[in-house]
């Protein structure tokens, strides 16, 4: 250990290829104090360089205001009075349209749902009475009777939903007045010095000209931030609620709780029927599951593509016919069916059985439900990794075994030498990424087990993930969505975590010169 904190780039450079994958994860350990040290300081910078932007923003608007014509100071109330006035009718069409949207909105619906997002509303409902005609039975005429039905007037979930949507609204409503008060004085300053301005045609050509990037990602931009920043961004604000079965909208209204659902996960309040102790076995065998799931795919889809390729081997595209079969057939159906194979009743089950193994089903056994759900993906995952294994290994050079063969390299030398640095090397980020959604692997385990035996507390299983047990919160019978969104975020940040120490460790980001 100590050597490495004393090593020289000359030493470093002396070191094998795993000496050096040591030394670097080391030498990242060591640092994390220093590295955290210097996020608390970039963080600081950061709110510091955010504070300066806002004021220097606000005194640019000062400033525009102030040296502004009667166009442009107008601009500031009515949203492109000034793009009307200077004759760029479209730009001050688009500003004014969004400005009487926006105040339409928040006059109608925006400030109510604001007010809403406070969530300390009780559970209110409304009874409508109606009129309807209905049929006497025992007179045979029609009569006109009175109906009366209960209407639930508060829904947290929409007001937590809506609340959002109308923060967004407002904070997309002050970027575009932004724009509008720069593009003013801009607009004043291009005729200042005597050029002319851009028509709405000039607008529309740029569209596709100089500015077609914006109008090709505008609605792909539009789509993640509706169907993907919109739901994290819910799911963090439910983690700080009561939301559950007993707060389910509408007949029951949830609040904010603060840290509460954090404190629960993370309290050890009543030994190994805490959540925190679920949490603390089911977080260790998702890395458990998610190391093994990783490198044994990796290692033996590389043993498997060496085998095929390796010169002498007949019937290669056999070989690889059979391999990608396995891919064509549908993953779920595939598990389910194996998952049927071994339960007590399968015929691989019953037999175990019959023979006095695993009476109730190798499913209800915890240590023999890991072991063969690695196996059983180590079966699903092999043929991908064969693919993709191939055709880098038909791209490292031939002559580096040539040369290696001369000086005497026996096959598992070449192998340390050669293929697997360049394998690590060129498939490292996908590693990084194979392993993120094996932490992920929601289909293999809840196919195949569905995360049981379920001896664990709090409706956690001994094959359960994270993000299996968070779904199995959802949908038991407490409807626990408060903790499973705690849950998500805590998936998120071992998930950074991970990723973080592991790119700093593969080749692909360090010492790329090496395989130029």
């Amino acid at each position: 250990m100590e050597r490495y904190e004393t090593m020289t780039p000359l030493d470093y450079l002396k070191l094998n290829k795993l000496q050096k994958i040591w030394c670097r994860i080391y030498s990242f350990i060591f640092s994390i104090p220093t590295k955290l040290l210097n996020l608390l300081f970039s963080i600081g910078r950061l709110f510091k360089r955010f504070g300066l932007y806002v004021a220097h923003e606000f005194m640019d608007v000062l400033y525009t205001f102030k040296n502004g014509d009667w166009k442009t100071r107008l601009s500031f109330v009515i949203m492109g009075f000034g793009c009307f006035a200077r004759g760029q009718i479209l730009r001050g069409i688009l500003f004014l349209l969004f400005e009487i949207i926006f105040l339409v909105y928040m006059s109608i619906w925006g400030w109510y749902w604001l007010a809403e997002l406070a969530l300390a509303e009780t559970s209110a409902t409304e009874t409508i009475t109606t009129l309807v005609d209905q049929f006497n039975m025992i007179t045979m005429q029609w009569e006109t009777v009175e109906s009366t039905s209960t209407v639930y007037v508060t829904n947290s979930l929409h007001s937590l939903i809506y609340g959002i949507l109308t923060i967004v609204f407002i904070i997309a409503f002050i970027y575009t007045w932004r724009v509008n008060v720069k593009q003013q004085k801009l607009a004043q300053q291009i005729l200042a010095s005597g050029k002319k301005l851009k028509s709405g045609k000039d607008d529309l050509n740029s569209l596709v000209d100089d500015q077609f990037h914006k109008t090709v990602l505008a609605l792909p931009v539009a789509g993640i931030t509706i169907f993907t920043v919109m739901p994290i961004i819910l799911m963090i604000m439910v983690a700080f609620t009561n939301f559950d079965g007993s707060h389910q909208p509408p007949a029951n209204v949830f609040n904010w709780i603060g840290l509460d659902n954090f404190n629960q996960l993370f309290s050890w309040q009543s030994g190994s029927s805490s959540f925190s102790a679920t949490f603390g076995e089911i977080l260790s065998w998702t890395l458990i599951w998610a190391f093994f799931a990783t490198f044994s795919n990796y290692f033996l889809g590389m043993f498997v593509a060496m085998m095929i390729n390796k010169k002498g081997i007949k019937f290669k595209k056999v070989w690889r016919t059979i391999l990608v079969m396995t891919i064509a057939v549908p993953q779920f159906i595939s598990l389910i069916y194996i998952s049927n194979m071994f339960d007590v009743e399968g015929f691989i089950g019953y037999w175990l059985k019959n023979h006095g193994y695993f009476i109730n089903g190798i499913w209800s056994n915890g240590t023999a439900s890991r072991v063969m759900v690695i196996i059983i993906n180590i079966w699903v995952g092999i043929p991908y990794l064969m693919l993709i294994t191939s055709g880098v290994l038909m791209n490292i050079p031939a002559d580096l075994y040539e040369s290696a063969r001369i000086d005497g390299a026996n096959v598992f030398q070449m192998y340390c030498k050669i293929t697997l640095p360049y394998m690590l090397f060129v498939t490292g980020p996908y590693l990084l990424t194979s392993f993120i959604n094996n932490m992920n692997n929601f289909n293999v385990i809840y196919l195949l087990t569905g995360g049981a035996p379920n001896t664990l507390t709090n409706s956690g299983g001994e094959t359960d993930l994270l993000v299996t047990w968070l779904y199995k919160l959802t949908i038991n019978e407490t409807h626990d969505y408060k903790l499973a969104a705690v849950i998500g975020i805590m998936v998120f940040v071992v998930c950074a975590v991970i990723s973080l120490i592991i790119y700093n460790v593969i080749p692909s980001t360090r010492n790329e010169e090496e395989f130029q």
